[in-house]
């Protein structure tokens, strides 16, 4: 686990965080990965709540209100990551969930998931891809139900018609140009990894070793970035990509 303490730190500030601060409850019993996460947290000025067992993970998440759950499988306190989510589930609490686990295999991500957690993120793990997936959840978790338009700065993209436009100019999307798009505008502001991209955009949950990421990306720059002048479209040497009205 110590691996984990020594991934490159500079994916923590890729930028100011775009969204209000929030309050989350880690529930892991390593203690320099607890203390890893928690520091990044805070520092990115959120409240952070710390639970070292299942047990007080449990009567925590039960009896505080919480933006995001963060919550490791394996657990000491006789009661296990995922019983605490079947336990949450059973009585209402629709808290948002990312689960941390070494237990990585798509076997164990899939029952994480069944069991009503909403992401899944394996250990090892850089730190900016986890804040980026809480903040994910925390948005998707109070976005509007009814959105129809998502902006951009100047580029908008119609929900309903499934029409893209910049500037008033339309722009033709390929149906995964479009996907890939629509995935970055509701996540502006944040940085998205590309194992969120192969996940979300393409329903891998392997890395497949290609370069499918960086085409499908190049593609959609020259659609809605290049005849423009100004990019939206930005890359994070090592962390992902970031779509940006404000850069």
């Amino acid at each position: 686990m110590d691996a984990i303490a020594n991934r490159e730190l500079g994916a923590r500030h890729a930028g100011p965080t775009p969204h209000e601060p929030m309050k989350i409850l880690i529930v892991e019993d390593n203690d320099r990965v607890a203390q890893f996460v928690c520091k990044g947290l805070r520092q990115a000025g959120h409240a952070v709540d710390h639970a070292a067992n299942g047990r007080d993970g449990l009567f925590l998440a039960s009896s505080e209100p919480y933006d995001v759950i963060v919550l490791d499988r394996m657990l000491p306190g006789g009661i296990d990551g995922l019983s605490i989510v079947d336990a949450l589930r059973r009585t209402g609490n629709q808290t948002p969930i990312l689960i941390l686990s070494a237990m990585g295999e798509v076997e164990d991500r899939i029952r994480g998931l069944r069991a009503g957690g909403d992401d899944y993120l394996a250990k090892p793990f850089a730190f900016g891809e986890l804040e980026a997936r809480v903040t994910a959840l925390a948005r998707r978790n109070t976005g509007p139900a009814n959105e129809t338009v998502l902006a951009v700065a100047d580029l908008r993209m119609d929900l309903l018609a499934r029409k893209v436009t910049r500037d008033g100019q339309a722009i033709a999307l390929q149906p995964r140009e479009y996907t890939l798009l629509e995935y970055l505008m509701r996540h502006a502001g944040q940085v998205v990894t590309r194992t969120m991209l192969l996940e979300n955009v393409w329903d891998y949950h392997f890395d497949p070793q290609t370069n499918v990421i960086d085409v499908q990306i190049s593609k959609l720059r020259q659609k809605i970035d290049a005849p423009f002048g100004r990019p939206l479209l930005h890359t994070l040497r090592g962390v992902g990509y970031r779509l940006d009205g404000d850069v």
